[in-house]
C-alpha cells in the first residue's frame, strides 16, 4: 500500500504538468485570434493568462512572454503603418506577419515540451 501513494502523487503531478503545458499552448495559440478579431492577438492571450496565471506558474510565464511579444509587435506594426508613406512599411508589415506566425508556432511547439519560449525582438513590459 505504501507504494501506491507515491505513484498516485506522481500521476497527479504529471496530470498537473500536462494541464500546465496545455494551458501554455492555449495562451500562445489564442494569439492567432488577431487574424480574425481586431486586437485579438493581445486579447486572446490576455484572457487566458488572467484566468490561469495563479493556477499554473508555467502558464504565467507563457502569458507574460506572449503578451510582451504581441504588444511589442503591435508597436512595430504601428511604426510600419507610418513608414508606409515612405514605401518601406509594406515590406515591414509582411515581415512582421511572417515573424508573428513563425514565432507563435515555435512557441506552441516549445510549450508542448514544457519550455517557456522567449520570443525575439521583445520589449519586456510584464516582468
Amino acid at each position: 500500500m505504501e507504494d501506491l501513494q507515491p505513484s498516485n502523487q506522481s500521476s497527479h503531478q504529471s496530470s498537473n504538468d500536462k494541464q500546465a503545458r496545455d494551458t501554455g499552448v492555449l495562451v500562445h495559440a489564442s494569439s492567432f485570434a488577431g487574424y480574425v478579431i481586431p486586437m485579438g492577438s493581445i486579447l486572446g492571450p490576455l484572457i487566458v493568462w488572467l484566468m490561469k496565471r495563479d493556477e499554473f506558474e508555467f502558464a504565467n510565464q507563457c502569458g507574460k512572454n506572449c503578451l510582451n511579444f504581441k504588444i511589442s509587435l503591435f508597436i512595430y506594426v504601428c511604426i510600419s503603418v507610418v513608414l508606409m508613406f515612405v514605401g518601406i512599411g509594406f515590406l515591414l508589415l509582411g515581415a512582421l506577419a511572417l515573424l508573428d506566425i513563425i514565432c507563435t508556432i515555435i512557441a506552441i511547439m516549445k510549450a508542448t515540451e514544457g519550455v517557456a519560449y522567449q520570443y525575439p525582438l521583445t520589449i519586456k513590459f510584464l516582468k
